[in-house]
């Protein structure tokens, strides 16, 4: 059997009519949170709301939704957050995208960071992970003041994917050798479902 026969044999496999995706990113002042009128229009357009990010920054709230549905639906969400996004005080961006291939190979470890704020620190922390080929994955982190001293602080919570083939107790120790320099409080433990 040669190659051109195993071809039509085996013809690639279509994409499902429901796979077409949009990335929807929005901002606007806290006491205005455009989640609740995001997450109506997904679902008045047909489509499902597969994963979702809200947070409070500053004063405002920054939302990042994925819709998914069929290519009509999309359109129509599209169509949607055009009259939706007219405001002054909200603020809309989004764009298709496709699903994300899983990379099986990557062990989810969460770190945690505490330290006394000084520039620099996120940087130092990101660049640490991308040489080393691990990405993250989710980050937070804030400046806030200490409540007995005053002092002003920052911690960070990541969640990074470290590549299966990692020495882990070896990425551990450069981390805490890392840390122990810029004179942080760090711990980095496995995800824990």
């Amino acid at each position: 059997m040669n190659l051109k026969t195993i071809t039509r044999l085996n013809p690639p496999i279509p994409r499902p009519a429901t796979d077409h995706q949009l990335l929807i990113q929005a901002a606007a002042p806290a006491p205005e949170s455009p989640l609740l009128v995001l997450s109506r229009r997904i679902a008045d357009a047909g489509c499902n709301l597969v994963e979702s990010r809200v947070a409070t920054v500053g004063a405002d709230v920054s939302v990042l939704l994925l819709a998914k549905g069929g290519w009509d639906a999309i359109a129509k969400l599209e169509t949607a957050l055009a009259r939706v996004g007219h405001g002054d005080n909200l603020h809309i961006f989004s764009y298709r995208t496709q699903g994300r291939d899983q990379p099986s190979r990557l062990l989810p470890y969460m770190v945690e960071v505490v330290a006394a704020d000084k520039p620099g620190v996120l940087v130092e922390l990101i660049d640490f992970f991308a040489r080393r080929a691990v990405s993250v994955e989710q980050m937070s982190s804030m400046r806030y003041q200490a409540m007995q001293t005053g002092a002003d602080m920052f911690q960070a919570q990541i969640t990074v994917g470290i590549p299966a083939d990692t020495r882990i107790a070896e990425l551990r120790d450069e981390f805490m050798e890392l840390c122990d320099g810029l004179n942080l409080d760090a711990i980095m433990d496995p995800v824990k479902f």
